[in-house]
Order: structure tokens, then sequence, then C-alpha cells
């Protein structure tokens, strides 16, 4: 991961077509202030939304005087507030997102880059956490506007693999210090036991949730021959295998059958599943796959 840390996450021409790119959300979403999006909340913007009976306590100058004088009753006009959004990126970086060729963790901030700067030029508010790297998660608070596209890449930039995580636990402490729900991407190879509690924990708050399943292709379509000791990265324990055609294929029947099994779980929940091959050049599938993913237009 060293030899990468001077180089940008994301080239000139990339970001020109980053640009004309949005995030596509599924509902309208409540923010803290006021921004460019539509909000599900009530407010002042020239856009009608409903009418509501009169209350005690109401503001009269919201009253609409010509439903009054056919209906001879009070209703309030009501419009559309417009506020600004607050989207969450999570990156995980435990040991098992540094490897693969390309590597993963690499992927994973290039991803959460593009997706965070589309929604700064729309000028919503991006923060980040990484988990996996401690006992607790690396946060960058929540940036604006373009000149926001800065901090965000040099703190992505900064990400370093750690080393046994705890997804679930992650992304527990995550909900709990979150003030507004939002859009949120999740960037992980979901190498964790706790996988399902993480993103049940995720979809427990209104979250518009994302994940990334990101593999790399040596785990995607592993050659592997002979006879061979494998070393889990994050706890170190020993495998020891005969790789042989029988295997390869039980292996690659497994990995769908675990696809699979996240997909249907996602589903079940809400949730976007975007599977990723890092061997999928990051703007062919920023580009490409997520808008047809609906995640972006």
């Amino acid at each position: 991961m060293t030899e990468r840390a001077s180089e940008p996450l994301l080239d000139s021409a990339f970001l020109r077509q980053l640009d004309r790119l949005a995030l596509v959300l599924r509902r309208p979403m409540a923010g803290d202030i006021q921004g460019e999006r539509r909000s599900p909340r009530r407010g002042s913007s020239v856009e009608f939304a409903d009418f509501r009976p009169y209350a005690p306590g109401d503001d009269i100058r919201q009253i609409d005087w010509n439903l009054y004088a056919r209906a001879e009753r009070f209703y309030l006009k009501l419009f559309v507030a417009e506020e600004e959004l607050n989207i969450h990126l999570l990156v995980d970086t435990s040991a098992s997102m540094d490897w693969g060729a390309p590597n993963k963790l690499h992927y994973a901030r290039q991803l959460a880059a593009a997706y965070g700067y589309i929604a700064l030029s729309n000028l919503d508010r991006v923060s980040v956490t990484a988990f996996g790297a401690g006992p607790g998660n690396l946060q960058l608070p929540g940036v604006r506007g373009k000149r926001g596209a800065v901090p965000l890449f040099a703190f992505l930039q900064r990400l370093q693999p750690g080393k046994q995580g705890d997804l679930a636990r992650a992304c527990h402490r995550y909900i709990q210090s979150a003030r507004t729900a939002g859009p949120l991407l999740l960037c992980s190879d979901l190498l964790d036991p706790g996988w399902k509690d993480a993103l049940s924990t995720l979809a427990s708050r209104p979250f518009e949730i994302t994940v990334m399943h990101i593999l790399a292709p040596q785990e995607l379509d592993p050659d592997l021959e002979g006879d061979l000791k494998l070393i889990d990265v994050e706890s170190g324990a020993p495998v020891e295998i005969s790789a042989n055609l029988d295997l390869m294929r039980r292996y690659k029947q497994h990995l769908a059958a675990w696809r699979g099994e996240i997909e249907s779980f996602c589903n079940g929940r809400g949730i976007i599943y975007v599977p990723v091959d890092t061997g999928v050049p990051v703007e062919e599938f920023v580009l490409g796959r997520m808008r047809r993913r609906g995640v972006l237009r």
C-alpha cells in the first residue's frame, strides 16, 4: 500500500466525468440544515407540497385564503423543504482488505472517493469512517462543497490497513454516533463472521444503504495447484490444502452460494448489493456498473 501513497486516487479526466453524475435517492431524506435536496419535511421553498387543517398555534400567515373562500374552513398551505443531505462513507480497513492485485483497500478508497466527490459536487455533506485499524473508528467529520474534496481525498489517501477487524462491533459503534441518517456506502470484503449482524445493525437506522462487496480476481478465480499452506492474514491460522480441479470447483460453488446469500440478505432489508471485482478498472466500474445498479445516474 505504501507505494500508492503519492498517487492521486482519481485522475483529473475521471473527475470531470464524475461532475456530470448524481447520487440516486430512493426517497426524500431529512438533513440537518437548509440545502439543495428535497426533504420529507415541510419548509419554505417555492414548491407546493400539501394542505393541512389549521390548528391553534399555527402561523396564520400560512393560511390559504382562496381555499377558505371555497371551503369555509382554514387550511395551511405547505411547501417542500430543501435540506443538505448527510452522506456516510464506511471503509473497511481490516487486514484482509490489504490483499489482491489490484489491492482491495486501494479500490475501496477509490470507490469512496468517487462517491464522495459526486456528493460534494451536488452540495451534500460527506463524512468518512474507517474501521479495522484499531479499537475505535477513524473518522473524517463532515465536509461540504467541492473544496471538501481535498480533505476527503487526503483522509482516504492516508488510510492504512489494520489488523483483525470486528465488522459488527464497528457498525454498532457507528450507528450510535451518527446523528442523522442518509445515504450510506459500505466498502468491505465482508470476510467477517459477523457480516449479518453488521448489516442488520446498519439497517436498524433509516440509512439508504449500498454495500460494495469487494473481492480481488485471485479470490474470485484462484490459480492454485498442488499442496499448499494458506495463512489467514487476520488470525494467522494456517490451512493446508491440496489444490486440484475438484477443490477449485467446490470453492467456486461455495463462493457463488456465499455471494448469493449476501445478496438475498440485502434484498430482504432494502439494501443495494453491488459485487465488485477489483480487476475491473474503477473508472469503468463507477461509470458503468454503479449506474446500471441504480446507485448513480
